[in-house]
């Protein structure tokens, strides 16, 4: 009896829990995905871009941008509940930079802001909409660059700021290595973050000169990071060293007592051998 009713609760509880993550699913399934990806043809397109991008591997949805009710098929696009539709070519950078503050300010005081009203690019010109993918120097390429003007600017900006980028790239590995270790490196991890976070806002500066000459003041902050990577590191080699002396020092002090042992041995053997004779 016993038995019968612990298998019901199981299965009871096995049915809820089943249930329940069911409704969390569904609650991160907007109502704007849901109505999109039914819908065909440039309606839907955007679903399929966005999870591909960089917004949905951060959890950044429809309603985070649009606002609106992502809970409600009614009110989802209310501008009651705070809807924003499809932004006009120049109020694009506005829209975006509600999250990309700084990113926008390098934007509007620079040449490709300064041209905005003109038909010069915004954020959707070289990142794309609603599959925005992960800033990288790889947005930087002839092919984008040169819709607009030559690449050799571009190009030189690219190869100042790959300087930085390789950098960081190698404080990260070794932060990485450093992690598997159980070492606490959130801190610096952080740092190293937020060189790599200015270094590629520089980018919308578009000034060459500008950016060879923060590149320098970016170096020294990695070298500054680097040396606390350093001290960690050489800190786990002292303590390697003493852990090394310690495992020695107790393998000696074994052998000694194992020679110890093997004399008192030895004589008890002869003492016994003797006393038979």
């Amino acid at each position: 009896m016993m038995r019968r009713h612990f298998r019901y609760s199981a299965g009871l509880t096995f049915c809820l829990l089943l249930l329940f993550s069911g409704s969390l699913a569904l609650a991160e399934d907007t109502v704007c995905l849901q109505c999109h990806a039914a819908l065909e043809g440039r309606l839907s397109a955007p679903v399929s871009a966005w999870q591909t991008s960089i917004h949905a591997q951060n959890g950044i949805s429809c309603p985070d941008c649009h606002g609106g009710d992502p809970t409600d098929f009614a009110m989802a696009m209310s501008p009651a509940r705070g809807f924003l539709g499809v932004p006009k070519y120049g109020e694009v950078p506005a829209f975006c930079g509600r999250c990309h503050v700084g990113v926008k300010d390098d934007y509007l005081n620079s040449a490709h802001g300064k041209a905005l009203n003109s038909g010069g690019p915004q954020c959707v010109s070289c990142h794309g909409n609603h599959g925005v993918q992960q800033a990288s120097l790889e947005l930087i390429n002839p092919t984008a660059c040169s819709r607009c003007h030559e690449f050799g600017r571009a190009a030189e900006i690219k190869t100042a700021m790959g300087e930085t980028d390789r950098m960081i790239a190698g404080l990260r590995t070794e932060l990485a290595s450093l992690a598997r270790l159980g070492i606490r490196v959130r801190e610096i991890e952080g740092e190293a973050f937020a060189l790599r976070n200015d270094s590629h806002r520089l980018f919308h500066t578009v000034e060459v000169e500008k950016v060879r000459k923060e590149t320098a003041a970016f170096q020294q902050r990695g070298d500054g990071i680097g040396g606390e990577i350093g001290a960690i590191q050489d800190e786990l080699g002292d303590r390697k060293l003493i852990g090394v002396g310690v495992v020695g020092m107790l393998l000696l002090i074994s052998i000694i007592c194992f020679l110890i042992r093997k004399t008192y041995q030895q004589d008890e053997d002869a003492q016994r051998q003797s006393s038979e004779d």
